[in-house]
């Protein structure tokens, strides 16, 4: 569920995209004093939650650019270059990362129930993000090769991340008819539940040192909740209501870092283990102007990164704090096209 460009929005919900409405008001990109050297890596199509490998050499990203019919799972050099699929090339792919080592990653995707992807969503109903139960979480060699499936129930298995020392795996699950965070071995052993209040909880990363969890999340109550559970028994969420969470990474002592409002996701831990970069609309809730900010793990510090006056979102920094990638739809050469992009970071 990581699918969430203004062009990609159906992403976030594997997040690890919908259709891209109007750029909302900004301000001039000049003001964006933490970038540097901001530079375009893809051109043309869909690409977002681009991720470093470990060692900040590489990318991972999912990508539908080139006619392909949904998001597949690609890798590129960090520093730009040809883009290389190692998925299957079969159904809808989301959420991917390499693993510590180098030498695997992960992903979901819907393969297994058929070559052709799912049916995108129904918006009769307003702007919703698919929940597909056919995505399943995998592991393979870093060329796609050697692809083990890691879950195996019916129901939703997405979002997946790992942990910096290679041991945990973090996922959105719907196999308990709600969305809920777990954990697992990166081997699919020691499966625990770490939320249960009703509602959504996903696009979770742990903080550098594995004892902390970020994620974003959606409690409704009365009507809104009732709203929430006949949409996803349609195997639907709308979005338009998420704040940032943190909890330790055996879920205990969760609470919410700040009210901000609008729809707040793709949250990602600076490499000092303190601050919180994510993407929000909380200017303008109606807005799919999502700008970068950054906050304190307290809920203090709150800092603007972005101005331009269309999409940015899913963060990340490299290891050593020195880069920043995201996706955006800055410089779009058609509409709904959200390209990769990365930047050096100045504190």
């Amino acid at each position: 569920m990581k699918h969430f460009t203004s062009a990609l929005a159906a992403i976030l919900l594997a997040g690890c995209a919908g259709e891209e409405p109007a750029p909302g008001p900004g301000e001039p990109a000049e003001t964006e004093r933490h970038l540097r050297n901001v530079t375009q890596l893809t051109f043309g199509g869909e690409n977002a939650e681009a991720y470093f490998s470990a060692d900040d050499r590489f990318l991972i990203l999912q990508s539908s650019h080139g006619g392909l019919k949904a998001d597949q799972i690609f890798i590129m050099p960090a520093a730009g270059g040809d883009m290389r699929m190692v998925s299957t090339g079969k159904g809808k792919c989301t959420c991917s990362f390499f693993f510590p080592d180098g030498k695997r990653i992960l992903y979901s995707s819907t393969h297994r129930m058929g070559d052709e992807p799912p049916p995108k969503p129904d918006h009769s109903k307003g702007y919703v993000w698919a929940v597909h139960d056919e995505f399943d979480i995998y592991v393979a060699n870093v060329d796609g090769s050697g692809i083990e499936r890691l879950t195996t129930n019916d129901r939703y298995d997405a979002e997946a991340t790992i942990s910096a020392d290679g041991q945990w795996i973090v996922f959105t699950s719907h196999r308990k008819g709600d969305l809920d965070l777990y954990k697992m071995r990166v081997d699919g052993s020691e499966f625990t539940r770490l939320t249960t209040e009703p509602g959504y909880d996903g696009g979770a990363f742990f903080s550098p040192d594995g004892t902390k969890i970020v994620y974003r999340a959606m409690h409704p109550e009365g009507a809104g909740l009732e709203d929430y559970r006949s949409l996803l028994r349609e195997g639907k969420v709308r979005p338009n209501s998420m704040e940032l969470w943190v909890m330790d990474s055996w879920g205990k002592k969760a609470r919410q870092i700040a009210t901000l409002g609008g729809a707040n996701f793709g949250p990602y831990w600076h490499p000092d283990g303190r601050r919180i970069i994510f993407a929000s609309n909380m200017r303008d809730p109606r807005s799919h102007n999502f700008d970068l900010f950054l906050i304190n793990e307290d809920g203090t510090g709150l800092e603007r990164v972005t101005t331009h006056e269309t999409f940015d979102g899913f963060p990340m920094f490299s290891r050593d704090g020195k880069r920043l990638v995201f996706a955006s739809n800055r410089d779009a050469r058609v509409r709904g096209e959200t390209n990769i992009f990365i930047a050096d970071w100045i504190e």
